[in-house]
């Protein structure tokens, strides 16, 4: 086999492997990622960004002594703030605005966390008579838990300090009459009727049971699936509650 001048010895039919030789593109090879190089870099970076969330949480577990309510304080202010939205005697847009925005800027002290429908007739701070920084809320058509929405309630809850996660149905829910009909629809809506479905099955065809049976089992699911609420729960530092929002009074009903 002839060595070249520059030292390679690849031939027509070994490919040569050395840093210097040129790939079928004309680069050096030497100035090239290698996949295996790139997997690597990929891998510690994402490495990094994982230890850099887990240090930032790791810091922010002591914020959930922000709130001093405990958890049947906190569901009970929720219940009297939509006791007075229900009478028509609300009390937050008395609030100075621009100052509550001063305030809550730099950090966030959520006393209560609500998994509510996306539905635009369910105004969920409205509702409860809260306003800036006191709820925090996480909404999906109907308000079905998922990764990402557990991720966000265990945030809520144990970084921001959120003593009761709500789960609020509402009257005439579309996702829970869509899952219920089973019908054909159209891009990605189907993919709503799986985490529901457990309910229609144990309410049949009445819709309001439905309604009602999704929410006590996405707050049971909630429960149970996540280890950082089930600890929060056990330590009586969180309670979990499903709720049923009336669209023609207004009125919120806890569910047993």
């Amino acid at each position: 086999m002839i060595i070249p001048a520059n030292g390679c010895a690849g031939s027509p039919f070994v490919p040569c492997t050395c840093a210097s030789h040129p790939g079928e593109d004309g680069v050096a090879r030497a100035a090239r990622p290698s996949r295996r190089g790139f997997i690597t870099t990929m891998a510690t970076g994402a490495a990094a960004a994982l230890a850099g969330s887990a240090v930032g949480l790791a810091l922010a577990v002591p914020a959930r002594a922000q709130s001093t309510l405990t958890p049947e304080a906190a569901l009970a202010r929720l219940m009297e703030g939509n006791r007075r939205y229900v009478e028509g005697r609300l009390t937050s847009f008395d609030e100075d605005l621009s100052i509550l925005k001063q305030k809550t800027a730099a950090k966030q002290e959520p006393f209560a966390a609500v998994l509510s429908c996306a539905d635009s007739r369910v105004p969920v701070e409205i509702a409860f008579d809260q306003s800036i920084g006191h709820l925090f809320v996480t909404r999906v058509a109907g308000n079905v838990t998922t990764p990402e929405i557990t991720a966000s309630l265990e945030f809520g809850t144990l970084v921001l300090g959120a003593k009761v996660i709500m789960v609020l149905g509402h009257s005439a829910c579309g996702a829970v009459k869509a899952t219920i009909d089973a019908k054909p629809v159209p891009g990605q809506i189907s993919v709503l009727y799986a985490p529901i479905r457990a309910a229609v099955d144990e309410a049949g065809a009445d819709l309001e049971a439905a309604i009602k049976a999704n929410a006590r089992h996405q707050a049971t699911i909630l429960s149970r699936a996540s280890p950082v609420l089930a600890g929060l729960v056990r330590d009586n530092k969180l309670r979990i509650v499903a709720a049923y929002y009336d669209l023609a009074t207004g009125k919120v009903s806890l569910l047993g």
